[in-house]
C-alpha cells in the first residue's frame, strides 16, 4: 500500500479513491494516521454458538453453508443458510453481487458477524459481515477497530493504512522524564492499546475516554495547545509597539468629563487595565468581555482617546454594517464635540465619499476610523495606526481573524513608527467560559465588565409553543397601544435565503394586518444598506411600533423604548445568539419581556437551549451552558476554519489535565525548547496559525 504521507510528483500514479478520501480526512502523515483513533470496536475474538445467541445482540458465529439461493420475495434477495452443532442461521442480503453467491457456495465454512434477529424464519442476520474460513482459521487476538471514515474509504483499507503508519510514525517520547503524570502510559503504548485493545479491555472506559490510554492522548494534545499559545504570547512580547499615554487634561479626561453618566466600577477597572497595557512598548493583545449592555463601547472610546492623545490613529471594526454604524453614531456623538474627526468606511461607501474618507485616513486628519473589515483593505493607508479595536471578534470566524491579524501587521510597515505593531483590543458580548479562556484564549489578557449600568430593567423570558402565536400577537397589540415598541425576530434558514426572506415578509404582512394603524417595519440582510439605515432610524425615532427583522439586529441595536421581543422558531437559534437577541430589550426603565416561540417536537439540544434561556439572564452562565451544548469549536467560530482545534480533550471533563498541561508548558518551553517545538509540530501541524487568531 502506498505511504499516505508520500508527496505527489509528476511521475506518481493517479491516486485511488481511498487515498483521496484519506486526504479529505486530513490523513496526510503517518502521525495523522497513528492519531486516527477508532470510534468503536467489534469483538471478533470469540465464536458464539448459533443456538446460544441472544436476540438483539451483535455477535460472531461460524457455520457451514447448507443453502444459497436467490429469492424473489417482493424484491430480489440472496438467501444463505449456515449451520453449526447448535442451530441454523439465515443470512439475508438485499444488496449483493454475483461474487457474493460464489463466495458463499454450499459447503463453504463462513464466519459471520451481525445483529441476531429471531422471526418467522427462525434466527437470521441481515447484511452481516462474512468471510470464508477453515476449521483452524485463528480468531483475532484483540478487539477490531472501527475508524471514522467516509465514502470511498473501506474499513479494511483504513485498518491496513493505520497499522502500517503505526510502524513508521515517530512516536518516541518527546517529553523529558518526570514531566508526564505518573498514572499515564507512554504514548506508543497508549496508541497501541487504543488501536488494538485486548478482549479483556473495559469497553466502558474506552467509550467514555476515561481509560489511561485516552488520558495520555488528551494530556499530550492539551500540552501542545498550551505550548502553542505560550509561544505566540512570547513572540508578541518581543515585538515593538508605540507606548501610548493620555495627556493630562487631554482627550481622555475631556471625554470622561463630558459623559452624561458615570462609569461603573467594573468599567473604571477595565479602562485602567487597558491604559496600563497601551503605555507599554509591546503590543497589547487584550480581550474585553462583558455581557450584553454592560457598556463596552464607552470603554473602547476611552481607549481610542488615549491612543489619539498620543498622536496616533485608531481603527474600530465590527462584523456587520449595522453594528459598525451603531458604534459610529455613538462615537461621533461623544468625540466630534471634542474636535476629533471620525471616518466611516464600509463596503457601501463608494465614489467621492469613499475617496474623501481614504484621504482623511492617509493624511492623519481622521483620528478614528470606524467600519467593517473594509477598514483594513489594502487601499486603506493609515498615516500612523496605533490601536485596532475589533468588536464581536469571534463572529469574524477563525480564517477571517487570521486575515485580519496579517493585514494589521502589514500596516506596521507603513507610515510613522515603521516596524511597530498596533495594539489590539478585541471585544465580545459573549463571555468566555474559564476553561475556554485557559485554552483557546490563553495568549490573551482578559478584562471583564461584570456589572451592568444602573437603571437597566430585568428581562422576563417566556417560552411558548407556536400554537400560542395568535395570543402572542394579541399581547403585542396591547403593548403597542400603550406606546411600547416590539421586535419580532424571524429565523435565519441557512439553506435558503429565499425562504428566509419569505418568512420575514409574510410575518411582516401578518402583523401589519393585525396591527392596523401602527407602523410595522421590515429589516433583513438583503436590503440595501441605505434602506436598512432608514428603517432603523424610523424605529429608533419611535415612528414604527414593531420591527420585523432577521438576525441583522443581533448585536449593536440600541432602542431603549423597545421592551418586548418575540423570537420565532427559537429552537433554530444557538443559545449565545438567543441571548444576544434578548439583549436588544431591557435597555430602558420599562420591565421587558422576551417571548420564545418554538415548533415541536424539540430535540434534546433544543430543550436545553430554551430551558437555559428561561432560567437565567446571566451571560456567563449562558456561555457556560453554550459551551456544554455546542463544544469549543463552534462556540468560537472555529467551524469556519475547517479544522477541529481539539480532537480528544474535553474542556469540561478534562480540567485536571488542562491544569497539569498549563503548569508544564512554561517549564518545557524554558528548559527543553526543542522538545516543546516537536510537541507542537506533532500535534497541531498547520493548526498552529488558527490558535493565534
Amino acid at each position: 500500500m502506498p505511504e499516505a504521507a508520500t508527496a505527489p510528483t509528476a511521475a506518481s500514479k493517479p491516486k485511488s479513491a481511498p487515498q483521496k478520501a484519506m486526504e479529505k480526512l486530513g490523513l496526510l502523515r503517518d502521525i495523522d494516521l497513528a492519531l486516527h483513533i477508532p470510534l468503536r470496536y467489534e469483538d471478533e475474538t470469540r465464536i458464539v454458538p448459533i443456538g446460544s445467541g441472544r436476540e438483539g445482540n451483535t455477535l460472531q458465529c461460524e457455520g457451514v453453508v447448507s443453502e444459497c439461493r436467490i429469492e424473489l420475495r417482493g424484491r430480489r434477495q440472496l438467501i444463505v443458510r449456515i449451520e453449526d452443532d447448535s442451530d441454523e442461521l439465515l443470512l439475508r442480503f438485499l444488496h449483493f453481487y454475483p461474487s457474493h453467491q460464489k463466495a458463499m457456495a454450499v459447503g463453504t465454512r463462513l464466519r459471520v458477524r451481525g445483529e441476531l434477529r429471531v422471526g418467522f424464519f427462525g434466527r437470521e442476520m441481515v447484511h452481516p459481515a462474512f468471510k470464508a474460513v477453515d476449521e483452524d482459521t485463528p480468531l483475532a487476538q484483540s478487539l477490531t477497530p472501527v475508524y471514522p471514515a467516509s465514502a470511498g474509504l473501506p474499513q479494511a483499507y483504513l485498518r491496513k493504512a493505520v497499522a502500517a503508519a503505526m510502524k513508521r510514525a515517530p512516536l518516541q517520547e518527546l517529553l523529558p522524564a518526570g514531566t508526564v503524570p505518573r498514572q499515564l502510559p507512554p504514548l506508543r503504548e497508549a496508541l497501541d492499546f487504543l488501536h488494538h485493545p485486548p478482549p479483556s479491555a473495559s469497553l466502558a472506559t474506552l467509550e467514555d475516554h476515561s481509560h489511561p490510554a485516552w488520558q495520555r492522548l488528551k494530556f499530550e494534545e492539551l500540552l501542545a495547545q498550551q505550548l502553542s499559545q505560550l509561544q505566540a504570547q512570547r513572540e508578541r512580547a518581543r515585538l515593538q509597539a508605540p507606548a501610548l499615554r493620555g495627556a493630562r487634561g487631554g482627550l481622555h479626561e475631556q471625554l470622561l468629563a463630558a459623559l452624561p453618566f458615570a462609569l461603573t466600577g467594573a468599567q473604571q477597572r477595565v479602562v485602567e487595565e487597558i491604559a496600563q497595557d497601551l503605555a507599554l512598548p509591546q503590543p497589547m493583545h487584550r480581550l474585553l468581555q462583558g455581557d450584553v449592555g454592560s457598556g463596552k463601547t464607552i470603554v473602547a472610546a476611552l481607549a481610542a482617546a488615549v491612543c489619539m492623545d498620543a498622536g496616533w490613529q485608531c481603527a474600530l471594526m465590527a462584523p456587520t454594517e449595522i453594528l459598525a454604524e451603531q458604534h459610529f453614531r455613538k462615537l461621533v456623538q461623544w468625540l466630534e464635540p471634542l474636535g476629533i474627526k471620525v471616518a466611516w468606511l464600509t463596503g457601501s461607501v463608494k465614489g467621492k465619499a469613499r475617496q474623501k474618507m481614504l484621504d482623511a485616513v492617509a493624511d492623519g486628519s481622521a483620528g478614528l476610523v470606524v467600519g467593517t473589515h473594509a477598514v483594513i483593505e489594502d487601499k486603506v493607508q493609515f498615516k500612523q495606526l496605533g490601536l485596532a479595536i475589533v468588536d464581536e471578534q469571534h463572529r469574524f470566524g477563525v480564517a477571517q481573524r487570521l486575515a485580519l491579524r496579517k493585514k494589521l501587521e502589514a500596516q506596521a510597515s507603513r507610515g510613522r513608527g515603521q516596524g511597530m505593531e498596533p495594539h489590539m483590543l478585541m471585544m465580545s458580548a459573549t463571555p468566555i467560559p474559564r476553561t475556554l479562556a485557559m485554552t483557546y484564549f490563553a495568549d490573551l489578557a482578559v478584562s471583564t465588565i461584570d456589572e451592568l449600568p444602573p437603571g437597566r430593567s430585568p428581562i422576563v423570558t417566556k417560552v411558548f409553543a407556536d400554537t400560542k402565536r395568535l395570543e402572542v400577537i394579541a399581547k403585542i397589540a396591547d403593548a403597542v397601544e400603550q406606546g411600547q415598541q416590539v421586535y419580532w425576530v424571524c429565523p435565519l434558514i441557512e439553506e435558503s435565503e429565499t425562504l428566509d426572506l419569505k418568512n420575514a415578509t409574510e410575518t411582516h404582512a401578518e402583523l401589519s394586518a393585525a396591527l392596523a394603524g401602527h407602523g410595522v417595519g421590515l429589516l433583513h440582510g438583503r436590503m440595501p444598506p441605505a434602506e436598512k439605515a432608514a428603517v432603523m432610524a424610523e424605529f429608533s425615532a419611535n415612528r414604527l411600533s414593531v420591527l420585523v427583522a432577521t438576525t441583522v439586529i443581533e448585536v449593536g441595536v440600541d432602542v431603549p423604548n423597545a421592551s418586548l421581543m418575540v423570537i420565532e422558531h427559537a429552537e433554530r437559534f444557538g443559545l449565545s445568539q438567543l441571548h444576544q437577541l434578548r439583549g436588544r430589550v431591557g435597555r430602558g426603565a420599562v420591565a421587558s419581556v422576551c417571548v420564545l416561540l418554538y415548533t415541536g417536537p424539540l430535540s434534546i439540544t433544543g430543550k436545553d437551549r430554551l430551558r437555559a434561556m428561561a432560567e437565567t439572564t446571566d451571560g456567563f452562565e449562558i456561555a457556560r451552558r453554550d459551551l456544554d451544548i455546542r463544544g469549543p469549536g463552534e462556540f468560537m467560530g472555529a467551524r469556519q476554519s475547517g479544522a477541529e482545534l481539539l480532537r480528544f480533550a474535553d474542556l469540561q471533563e478534562d480540567a485536571p489535565l488542562l491544569k497539569a498541561a498549563r503548569a508544564l508548558a512554561p517549564q518545557l518551553l524554558d528548559q527543553h525548547p526543542a522538545a516543546a517545538q516537536a510537541q507542537v509540530t506533532r500535534w497541531l501541524g498547520s493548526k498552529v496559525e488558527f490558535l493565534k487568531a
